[in-house]
Parts: structure tokens; C-alpha cells; sequence
């Protein structure tokens, strides 16, 4: 008997491949059918599909996205040769319909929200979120229900906010600390260069961490105030995700195909998580022990808040899996925005002083020179808020919004659109576009200020760009977000001069080749103009 078992076993095994293969086709040849009933019912119902290229069998348009990468590119030159602010892109199963048009986009997020309230599946985000635990990149559900409630309601309240404004304060005062010892004079009499990506990303990390784990470093950090090895191994294995968080990766959009990895991009966010991981889960597990033996009784942070929910049987509410997938998803979503923004703003603004020179007359009027800026203050700073609004316009971090994935056929811009389709605003083309925006490719904060009695917000409702975006699947930390992005910008503003380093007449803005941040990071002179107390050293936590 343990005999015949062992042949019955082998065979399994042997036929197991090709069962596979059979399911595979099975499913594509299904999938197509169901491709060909919706091309003839468009062709037969008014209205048809978006515009589009004419795909291939079973495969789509993936062959002409992996010819001309980076795909985004090839999306935005496709729908400008065809004159379209939405179109029809079959990427293997799934319909990708880009948008690029303020008034179809409010139709998706706005008008028909509930339709649209989905997420695609992809390995990144399977990875990341721990098999959808989480809230921002998950599929529309029970699941996503219960985490937005408590993203919404526990972490990022008003009066959470106000409960956490030491610890963002405090950080605020060490990115002065580190800045300033980063641009100290040198022998020659010169001030130092300053890499400001850098910097403005160790800010959102030290914050993030901060108010999470209440605490800057994972290891002993440095004296000047700047990250140590943990911590930069952290903020870029964070910026590593991000780079493949729906990536148009192969595997997405032809899942028989995933075991293979034919991009790269599986092996890639493991090892990106196997770092953020070998920091975050120790802290998570020995909390959680605190919490349970009694040695830790009132909540310090984010990780304390989401331990000690409880559900209404007085059991824990979150597994330890569910708060560890869910820490990591806010950091992906705190650490970008602010710091590209400034990054963009601040190169944009040393190649045309008088935007600079404005913005610090503002501070200087507003908060004086005795004194450091501190998030009351941001109200009042209609101006400095105006360069951040117009960064997130002209500079966004990625070229297109997560998807919104349609949960029914619906109409849209007088366009069918399937049920499956995976809707992609474009927040580069949005921000860009030349029938909404006077001179969109010119950096022109006034444009946001309407008059001086009006209080600049850095959303926008109508989506002429994104920032925080809107509806059911809108970013529940525009609060936070907004703190985090005015301080950066007001600090380092209003704390040192910025002039293009030596022998460099202007600073170089054009984007990378591979995605749209500044090709180079910016690096520029950094000149204290306070006085030394207000950069004096802080806490090292």
C-alpha cells in the first residue's frame, strides 16, 4: 500500500505541469472569449470602449509596453498621438484605462466613487500587505473596511494629531540640528554642500519612526543629528517598494507567469521587505509581550494604539501580522510626497531667486528671525504652502495614482468600461495639462493664490492635480501630510540661504530616464541665517 501510494504520488507530481499549463490556458482562452464579447458588445451598444491600440491575442498590448519602457512614458506618448484623454489599454487579462482629464477623472472618483472603490491584485502588493491585511493597496472589502476605520478613526484623528505634535516638533528641530552641522563653514571659508534629497528624506523617515515606534534610530544614530546605517538602510528599502508598488510588472497582468519573475521585481520587494522587516518586527514582537505581561499600560506611539484595540469580546482586534503589514504600509504613504516636493521646489526656486527671496520675506514677516517656525504658524504661511501646492502640481512623485478597479460595467466620459478594469488617473498629466493650466510647465506658485484673505490648502478637490486624492479611497493623512510637507518646506526655508553650488550657474531640472524624479539629486550651499541657539542640539532618540 505505502507502494502504490508512492507511484500514485510520483504520477501527481509528474502530470502536475501540464495540469497547470492546461488551467493556464484554459483561463486565457476564457478570458479571451470574454475580451471578444465585450469588443463585440461595444461595437454593438453605444458607447464603445475608450480609444486604444489594437491588441494582440492573449498577451494585449504587452508587447509594445515592454518594448518602450518605462511604461509610463509610452502610455502618456500613446495617448498623445491619438489625441485622447482616456484610453483602452489590454495589458494581458486586465483593461488599463488612463486618464488624463480633470473632468473624466471626477466622473471616476467623484460621481461613480462606489463603482471604482476596488484595488488590483499584483505580487508587490500581495507582498507588502501581507495577503491584503492592510488598508490603501488592498481590494475593496470586509478587510479594507475594518482598516480604514482604524487608520481613519485611531491613528489619524485630529486629536491624535494634537496627541503626537511633540514628536513631529521634535523632529522638526533635529532636521535644523543635522543641517546646520551639515553645512557648518569649512577651512576655505566656504559653507558646505547639502544633498537635499537626502535630507528632506531622513526628515519624513526620522518622522514616520518617530510617531510609530517613538524612537529616530534602530541603532546608536549619529552626533550630528543624520541617520546611521539602519536608518538608511531602512528609508531606502522603503523608496525601494515604492519603486515597484504597481510597476506595470509582467507577472500583474499575466499571473500564469509570476512563478517565473521575468522582471525581476518579486525578488526585489522580498529582499526590500526582508530589511524594513529585520528592524520593524522585533520591535513589534517584544511590544506586544509588554503589552500582554502588563509592563506597558498607556499608548506612546502608533504601534501602541494598534496593540491595545481591542475588539467587542476584549480580544486583541489586529494580529500581529495585520500591525506589521500595516506599519509598513504608512510609511510607503509619509515618506515620498513631502520630500520630492521640496526637493523640486527648492531646485525650481534657487534657478529663480525672486520665488525664494518671497517665500522668506513671508517667514521672516510671519514668524521673525528669533524664533523657529512652528506648525501654528502654518496657517499663516499662504506662500511657502503655495510652492509645496505647486510641486505636487508640476512635480509629482509618480505618474499615476494607485488603480481604482471597477466592481460593475459602467459608463463613463460616454466610454463603456468593464467590470475589471484597472482606472489609472495620471498625476503627471493631470498636473500638466495645458486646457486647464496657463504655462504648465513653468513653476509658478501665485497660480494658487487667489487672494491674500484665502487660506491655501495643498488638495484639490477637482482633481486638476493629485495630491492626496478624494473619494472612498482618498488618503485619510491629508492632515498629516500637510504638517509634515509645510514644516519641511518652512524650516529649511526659513532656517538657511540656498544658493546652486560653486560653479554651477543653474540648477539642472531635467527628470530621470526612468521614472520622474530630478535625475540628480539636488545638491546646494546651505547658509544658517538665524541665530546658533535656535539650531542647538536635541533629543537622539
Amino acid at each position: 500500500m505505502p507502494h502504490t501510494s508512492f507511484l500514485l504520488l510520483s504520477n501527481l507530481q509528474s502530470f502536475w505541469p501540464s495540469l497547470l499549463v492546461i488551467i493556464t490556458c484554459f483561463t486565457i482562452t476564457i478570458k479571451t472569449l470574454r475580451y471578444n464579447f465585450i469588443q463585440n458588445y461595444s461595437k454593438k451598444q453605444n458607447p464603445n470602449l475608450p480609444p486604444g491600440p489594437k491588441p494582440w491575442p492573449i498577451v494585449g498590448n504587452l508587447p509594445q509596453m515592454l518594448a518602450s519602457k518605462p511604461a509610463y512614458k509610452w502610455i502618456h506618448n500613446l495617448m498623445k498621438q491619438m489625441n485622447t484623454e482616456i484610453a483602452c489599454i489590454r495589458l494581458g487579462n486586465a483593461y488599463v484605462i488612463p486618464v488624463t482629464c480633470p473632468t473624466i477623472a471626477t466622473e471616476f472618483l467623484r460621481k461613480q466613487d462606489a463603482t471604482f472603490a476596488s484595488r488590483s491584485f499584483s505580487v508587490a502588493t500581495d507582498l507588502i500587505t501581507s495577503g491584503y491585511s492592510t488598508t490603501v493597496l488592498v481590494p475593496f472589502g470586509e478587510q479594507w473596511k475594518k482598516m480604514k476605520k482604524i487608520i481613519t478613526h485611531d491613528l489619524l484623528s485630529p486629536h491624535k494629531h494634537l496627541w503626537l505634535h511633540d514628536k513631529r516638533t521634535e523632529e522638526a528641530d533635529n532636521l535644523m540640528f543635522y543641517v546646520y552641522n551639515k553645512c557648518k563653514m569649512v577651512n576655505d571659508g566656504t559653507y558646505g554642500l547639502v544633498n537635499v534629497r537626502n535630507v528632506a528624506r531622513h526628515y519624513c523617515g526620522n518622522l514616520v519612526r518617530k510617531i510609530t515606534f517613538n524612537s529616530r534610530y534602530f541603532g546608536e544614530g549619529r552626533e550630528d543629528g543624520g541617520p546611521g546605517f539602519e536608518e538608511a538602510e531602512h528609508v531606502d528599502s522603503i523608496f525601494d517598494l515604492l519603486n515597484y508598488v504597481y510597476s506595470f510588472s509582467v507577472s500583474d497582468y499575466m499571473p500564469c507567469l509570476a512563478r517565473l519573475d521575468l522582471d525581476g521585481h518579486q525578488k526585489k520587494v522580498k529582499e526590500a521587505l526582508r530589511k524594513i522587516k529585520k528592524y520593524h518586527d522585533p520591535i513589534v514582537q517584544q511590544r506586544i509581550k509588554q503589552w500582554n505581561h502588563g509592563l506597558k499600560v498607556d499608548a506612546e506611539d502608533w504601534l501602541d494604539v494598534l496593540i491595545s484595540l481591542k475588539d467587542a469580546n476584549n480580544n486583541p482586534s489586529l494580529t500581529m501580522e495585520e500591525i506589521s503589514a500595516q506599519i509598513i504600509e504608512l510609511m510607503l504613504a509619509t515618506v515620498d510626497n513631502p520630500s520630492n516636493a521640496f526637493e523640486w521646489a527648492l531646485a525650481e526656486m534657487i534657478n529663480q531667486p525672486e520665488l525664494l527671496r518671497r517665500a522668506v520675506e513671508e517667514l521672516d514677516s510671519v514668524v521673525g528671525k528669533d524664533r523657529l517656525v512652528q506648525e501654528s504658524d502654518i496657517p499663516k504661511l499662504n506662500y511657502v504652502k503655495a510652492c509645496a501646492k505647486e510641486a505636487f502640481r508640476l512635480h509629482p512623485i509618480a505618474p499615476f495614482i494607485p488603480p481604482h478597479v471597477s466592481m460593475s460595467d459602467s459608463v463613463v466620459g460616454n466610454y463603456f468600461i468593464p467590470k475589471g478594469s484597472h482606472v489609472v488617473l495620471s498625476r503627471q498629466e493631470l498636473g500638466r495639462n495645458p486646457k486647464v493650466w496657463n504655462e504648465p510647465y513653468k513653476f509658478k506658485p501665485e497660480r494658487h493664490l487667489k487672494s491674500d484673505a484665502d487660506d491655501v490648502v495643498l488638495t484639490e478637490p477637482n482633481l486638476k492635480f493629485i495630491s492626496f486624492g478624494t473619494g472612498r479611497r482618498g488618503c485619510p493623512g491629508v492632515m498629516l501630510g500637510t504638517t509634515m510637507t509645510v514644516m519641511l518646506f518652512a524650516r529649511l526655508l526659513h532656517g538657511f540661504t540656498w544658493t546652486a553650488p560653486p560653479n554651477v550657474s543653474t540648477i539642472n531640472l531635467s527628470e530621470s530616464d526612468d521614472d520622474i524624479l530630478l535625475a540628480h539629486p539636488l545638491v546646494a550651499i546651505a547658509q544658517p541665517r538665524l541665530q546658533p541657539k535656535l539650531y542647538q542640539r536635541v533629543n537622539r532618540s
